[in-house]
C-alpha cells in the first residue's frame, strides 16, 4: 500500500471529509489502494492529515456508502471492490463492463457439447437428449472475480462459436457474428450463498452471499436461443431498475 498524504484546502467551500474521501477514492482509481488492503484506524489518519476523528469517520463512512470501502469488526477497514451497477435491460455483462471502463476479461472454464435435460431442454424448449453447446466462463471486472456465468444454446447457432471468440468479446456478440439476434428475453433475479467452488472461483469466503439471474433470451421469431444461469459477488454487483407510473 502506497497511500500519499493529501493536499487540503481548509480554506475551500468544499467540506474537508469530502476532500478526504476524494483524496482516498482517487487512491483506489490509480491502484496506490488495492483491493483488500486495509486503512489506518481512523485515529491515526486523523492525527496524520490533521482532521478531527469525526471529519475523518465521516470520510470513511462516505466511501463506505459508496461501496468502496467495507469496515470489519476486529479487521479494521478494509478496500472492496468498485460496485458495479447494471440497470436491467437486454444487453452482456461484457457490454455493460466495457462501456462503464471496468475492463471486462473472460476466462473459459466449460467449452463443450452435452446432451440437454431437466431445465435446460425445457428452457430451451428442446427435446430431452438433444445435443446442445455448454458454456462456463469466469468474468473479471479490473482484474477481480465478478461473476461466474452459465449458459446453453442451440448447437446450430453457437456450435461454431470458439473459446478464443468468448474470451475476446460477450455471449450476445458472438451469437451476432454467428446470426443469431436477442431480440428479448425473460429473467429472474434472486440471491442465495456460494456454494464451495463458486466461492474459490470468486475468491469469496464460503457461503458469501451472491446475487443470481436466470435469463431465457429469444430470437425475432420468439424461438429460444440461450439460456444463462449466472452468479454475482454482491458485494461488488448490484441491479437497477428504472419504475414509471402508468
Amino acid at each position: 500500500m502506497n497511500l500519499r498524504d493529501p493536499i487540503l484546502d481548509r480554506g475551500s467551500p468544499v467540506p474537508l471529509y469530502f476532500q478526504v474521501a476524494q483524496h482516498l477514492e482517487a487512491a483506489i482509481e490509480h491502484g496506490d489502494l488495492q483491493v483488500g488492503d486495509r486503512l489506518e484506524n481512523e485515529v491515526t489518519l486523523a492525527e496524520r492529515w490533521g482532521l478531527s476523528r469525526p471529519t475523518m469517520r465521516q470520510a470513511i463512512g462516505h466511501l463506505v456508502d459508496r461501496g468502496l470501502l467495507v469496515r470489519q469488526r476486529g479487521v479494521g477497514t478494509e478496500v472492496v471492490r468498485r460496485q458495479v451497477q447494471r440497470a436491467v435491460q437486454l444487453t452482456s455483462l461484457y457490454e455493460d463492463l466495457r462501456d462503464s471502463g471496468q475492463d471486462p476479461t473472460t476466462e473459459v472454464i466449460v467449452h463443450e457439447r452435452a446432451p440437454a435435460e431437466g431445465v435446460v431442454a425445457e428452457q430451451l424448449g428442446l427435446p430431452a437428449g438433444t445435443e446442445i453447446v455448454r458454456l462456463e466462463r469466469l468474468r473479471r471486472a479490473r482484474g477481480v472475480p465478478l461473476a461466474i456465468l452459465r449458459n446453453w444454446l442451440p448447437v446450430p447457432l453457437a456450435g461454431s462459436i470458439s473459446r478464443a471468440a468468448l474470451e475476446e468479446t460477450g455471449l450476445y456478440a458472438c451469437l451476432q457474428a454467428a446470426g443469431a439476434t436477442v431480440h428479448s428475453a425473460q429473467q429472474r433475479i434472486g440471491a442465495r450463498a456460494a456454494s464451495p467452488a463458486e466461492a474459490a472461483l470468486l475468491d469469496l469466503r464460503r457461503g458469501a452471499p451472491l446475487l443470481t439471474m436466470e435469463r431465457t433470451a429469444f430470437d425475432e421469431r420468439a424461438r429460444a436461443i440461450e439460456w444463462g444461469s449466472h452468479v454475482y459477488d454482491a458485494r461488488g454487483y448490484s441491479f437497477t431498475v428504472t419504475l414509471r407510473s402508468e
